[in-house]
């Protein structure tokens, strides 16, 4: 009986000094999402305008250009072109050459 009197009190004491010591914490994610974005939306748009796009860029065209160079390699060999491949990599090309100019019309503000 004394040890499960003890054990109890310590379990209400336990529970009681959890209970005082907790802290509700009320959090704002949406407006520390919001200030971030817009302090660090010049830096952002600067730092993909002038390397994320280019070096997209730069890795279509090479490929581009490989491809250009195995569809001729092919055509030569086996007297068929194909140019499906060479349409889809200068499309993507196209857009990544265009996407500063209205990528950033899309995001909030």
């Amino acid at each position: 009986m004394r040890k499960t009197k003890k054990l109890i009190a310590s379990a209400a004491a336990v529970v009681m000094s959890t209970m005082f010591m907790t802290i509700t914490a009320y959090a704002d994610v949406a407006g520390a999402v919001t200030s971030t974005w817009s302090t660090a939306k010049a830096q952002i748009k600067n730092v993909v305008n002038k390397v994320v796009f280019p070096c997209i860029d730069l890795i279509l065209a090479v490929l581009l250009f490989v491809k250009i160079g195995l569809a001729y390699m092919d055509y030569r060999k086996h007297g068929q072109l194909e140019w499906t491949p060479i349409a889809i990599i200068f499309g993507c090309l196209l857009f990544t050459l265009t996407a500063p100019l209205y990528v950033w019309t899309m995001l909030p503000s």
